[in-house]
Formats: structure tokens, C-alpha cells, sequence
């Protein structure tokens, strides 16, 4: 790899540990991994679960196929609405405090989505465990810096968590399609008590860590903000439908609005939800683009796949998981081993690389859907992986080393609210795009989706190389007359 610029160097270096590191309780590095890493594995499971239980879910609460984005996007939309919210709360009033009160209300909402009978109680259930594991993903990497604070300790850090994210997707569908052959709500069952028995470790293991800034809670800020997420996300799930619908015009009309009310309350407040100077910082641009763009390229895609393959190929649910644990499972061991690569490559160009090796996985799956043939799946489905694993390491580590120390938890928030805004909008456009080919598009038919799968698997590949672009273009500029040049 060629030498770093220096001025890059210091934008990327970890920052040193903020005024959260102050008296009181030591925090317990081991415990504090082990449990966080736990907690967001058990919240990506409840995310990916559907994915492979969708068409089985679908029939039992009777939803039409306009509908199922639905039962896909509600727990993005619960996460993107609420992930900037719960970082910025966390990093102001107790890391460990919202920690354990997303994984109790994790536990809560988990359960009460294996008993929803119709498919708005189900969607309601999914936006609240949503908004309960945005609270665990925001705060747990404000925990890990709190408890690793040197710069050696959080890269690997970051590291094992960002695999548990990957093992979390590769298990949640295995999970998933295993039940499903009992019954698709006993995963939301045993997934919602794993949550519970989080919750009661956590508030055993965890010590409490923050940042206090003094002054009121940005209420106003997060309610603008809230709303502007929600606006957008139910007009990209309802646009799949007709985008010239009054309706779409004017939630997209209050997204604008509102997102202009957050703006002006953000530059005013004594305390902002988020410092609008960070959209200066080139890092910071680079970690909500890469958040951004593997919602849209890959989690748009991945989401959907099983039960493109379940429909068109005639395969299983216990099938379509265990493809879909060679793609999730490819992920977590090189997330696991990314570590490697600190010091030599930067997170941003990892960042690139893992979006090129993700668009040329998916362009080799190309024809093997019409062909009727799943094993042309997997070489593109390991190569994608791959790709995916370095997505996954170097999103939380950009994420806290973009921000300040103290507001490492705000930094993740803002990552993880980019990344499932583009998921959501990547779902949406996914199922609209492979419902739209043919004439028997509109009803949804196998082979209406035949025709779309190549190109859903063409856009996903496209999204990715403009990703691997426009990330590494993201860098800090040397000061003029320096002469420094890369």
C-alpha cells in the first residue's frame, strides 16, 4: 500500500479517550465486548429474520405483495429514525443506561411481534424493536471506547464487534429457517427472551460511562429529525407503488420541511442532537457515505435475495438460509480478521475495497437465477461475503475515529442511521425494480421476478463501484503551500 499522507493520518487517528474516563467504577474490556457484541448479534438476528421467513409470514398475516416491503423496512425505519436520537442521549446521559434499556425493550417488542395477527400490528412490532436496537447499536460502541482506550485495543475491538455483526446476519436466517418448519414466530420468541437474559447481564457486567455536556435535552431536534426519517422512509416504501401519487409528493414535501426545522434548531440549540460542523470533516462525510451506500448496495439486496430464490427457484426457507449463511458467514470471519490490515490500509480505502470485491460477488451471480441454477450462486455469494466482512470492520471504527472521544456514541448513531436510511430506500427499490420486468410484473409473479433478478443484482454492483469512488475521494486536504501530495 503506498505511504499515508500525514495530514490523512491524523484525521484517522483514534482519538484519545474524552472527559467520560473520569472517577468512578473501572470499566471491564472483556465483559464490555463480550456483552455489546452479544447484544448487537441478537438485534441483527430480529433484523434478518424475516428475510428468509417472508413469504411464509407474508401468507400468514395475509399481506399482498404491495405490502411486504413492509414487513422487510419496519425495523429499518426504527433504527434510522432513532439512532442519532439514542447516540447523542447515550453519549449525555449514560451509555450503559440506554444499553440496558434497549435490550429490555428489545426483549419486549421481540415477543409481542410472535403474536401480531395482521400485518400493521407485525409492522408496528418491527419499528419498535427497531427503535430498541438502535439504542444497543448506538451505545455499544460508546462503550467499547470507553473500555479500550488506546488506539491498539479499539481497532481490535471495533473489529470483534463489527464480526458479530456480520454473525448476526448469518445466524438470524439460519435461525429463522430452522423454526420456520414449527412455526416462523417461535424465532421472535426465542430471540426476545436471548435479549431479556442481555439485559439482565448487562446490568450485572456494564459500568456506566458519559459525557455530560450540560444544558436541556435536544427534544425539539430529535422530534424534527424523527420525523423527517419517518417521512422519507414510508415515501421510498410507498413509492414502489407509483411515484406520482399525491401521497409520496407530500411526505417527501414534510421530509424537506422538517429537515430544514432541524437544521435551524440544531445551529440555534445550547446543546445539539449533533454538531453540524462534523459535515465539514472529510472522515466524518466518508463514514455516513459508507453507512449510506452498504444500505443501498448491499443490505437492500441481501434482504431480499432469499425470498427471490424461494419464489423463483422453488427452494425452502431452511435452504435459502443456509446460501445466505455462506454470504454472512464469508462476512464474519474476514470482519474478524480485518484487524489485520490496521496500519497499512486506511478505513476509508478498506471501505473501497470491500465495495469493489461486493459489486464483483454480485456480477458473478449474474444469470444464475434464469438459468434456474443456485450452486452459480456461490462463488460470487464468497466473494461478496468478503467483500462485506471489510464493509463491516471499518464502518465502526471510521464511525467512533470520525467524531471526538466523548461523542463516539453520536458518531455511530450517525453511521447507523445513514446505513439503514439506505437500506430501507435499498429494500424499496430492490423489490420495485425486480417486480418491474415483464407483463406479469404488477402481479408479482416468478416470472415477472426471473426477469428482474439480473437487474437488481446489475444495480446493487453499480451502487457499489460509485461507493468505492466516492469514499476514498472523501479525504483530508494537506494545507496549501505544504507541498504534500499522495
Amino acid at each position: 500500500m503506498p505511504r499515508i499522507a500525514a495530514t490523512e493520518a491524523a484525521a484517522t487517528a483514534p482519538p484519545r479517550p474524552g472527559p467520560d474516563t473520569g472517577p468512578g467504577p473501572r470499566p471491564r474490556p472483556a465483559a464490555t465486548l463480550a456483552l455489546t457484541s452479544a447484544a448487537t448479534a441478537v438485534a441483527l438476528m430480529i433484523y434478518t429474520a424475516p428475510m428468509v421467513t417472508l413469504p411464509l409470514t407474508a401468507a400468514s398475516l395475509g399481506t399482498p405483495l404491495s405490502a411486504q416491503a413492509w414487513l422487510l423496512n419496519g425495523t429499518p425505519l426504527g433504527l434510522a429514525a432513532l439512532l442519532l436520537v439514542a447516540g447523542s442521549l447515550a453519549d449525555d446521559y449514560g451509555r450503559r443506561r440506554i444499553f440496558l434499556a434497549g435490550t429490555t425493550a428489545l426483549g419486549i417488542t421481540t415477543a409481542l411481534g410472535a403474536l401480531a395477527t395482521s400485518t400493521w400490528l407485525f409492522t408496528l412490532a418491527r419499528v419498535a424493536q427497531g427503535a430498541a436496537s438502535a439504542a444497543i447499536l448506538a451505545s455499544s460502541l460508546g462503550l467499547i471506547v470507553h473500555a479500550f482506550p488506546t488506539a491498539r485495543g479499539r481497532v481490535r475491538a471495533t473489529g470483534v464487534w463489527g464480526a458479530f455483526v456480520s454473525g448476526g446476519i448469518a445466524v438470524g436466517p439460519l435461525l429463522a429457517g430452522g423454526l420456520a418448519e414449527l412455526d416462523w414466530r417461535l424465532t421472535y420468541a426465542v430471540l426476545g427472551a436471548a435479549a431479556l437474559v442481555l439485559a439482565a447481564f448487562g446490568g450485572r457486567s456494564l459500568t456506566e460511562s458519559k459525557a455530560p455536556r450540560g444544558g436541556r435535552p435536544d427534544l425539539a431536534g430529535a422530534l424534527a429529525f424523527g420525523l423527517a426519517l419517518v417521512a422519507v422512509l414510508a415515501a421510498l416504501t410507498l413509492g414502489r407503488e407509483g411515484w406520482l401519487r399525491p401521497s409520496i409528493g407530500v411526505l417527501m414535501a414534510a421530509a424537506a420541511v422538517l429537515t430544514s426545522l432541524f437544521v435551524l434548531v440544531e445551529r440555534r440549540t445550547a446543546v445539539p442532537m449533533i454538531d453540524l460542523g462534523l459535515l465539514r470533516r472529510p472522515a466524518f462525510l466518508a463514514s455516513l457515505a459508507g453507512g449510506l451506500f452498504t444500505g443501498l448496495a448491499v443490505i437492500g439486496l441481501f434482504s431480499f435475495l432469499p425470498a427471490l430464490l424461494q419464489q423463483t427457484l422453488g427452494m425452502s426457507a431452511m435452504a435459502t438460509a443456509w446460501l445466505f449463511l455462506l454470504w454472512s458467514g464469508v462476512s464474519f470471519l474476514v470482519a474478524l480478521q480485518a484487524r489485520r490490515l490496521a496500519g497499512r490500509v486506511t478505513p476509508r480505502h478498506q471501505l473501497a475495497l470491500g465495495f469493489v470485491l461486493h459489486s464483483v460477488g454480485v456480477l458473478a451471480m449474474l444469470g444464475a437465477v434464469p438459468a434456474g441454477s443456485w450452486p452459480r450462486l456461490l462463488p460470487g455469494l464468497v466473494v461478496a461475503g468478503a467483500g462485506s466482512g471489510l464493509l463491516n470492520a471499518a464502518l465502526p471504527l471510521l464511525s467512533v475515529e470520525s467524531v471526538p472521544a466523548e461523542r463516539a456514541a453520536m458518531g455511530s448513531g450517525a453511521n447507523q442511521t445513514a446505513r439503514y436510511i439506505g437500506s430501507s430506500a435499498g429494500v424499496a427499490l430492490t423489490i420495485a425494480v425486480a417486480t418491474s420486468a415483464g407483463p406479469a410484473a404488477s402481479s408479482g409473479s416468478p416470472a415477472a421476478l426471473v426477469n428482474g433478478s439480473n437487474t437488481i443484482l446489475v444495480l446493487s454492483a453499480a451502487l457499489g463501484l460509485l461507493a468505492a469512488l466516492i469514499v476514498p475521494a472523501l479525504r483530508e486536504r494537506p494545507p496549501r503551500g505544504t507541498g504534500r501530495r499522495r
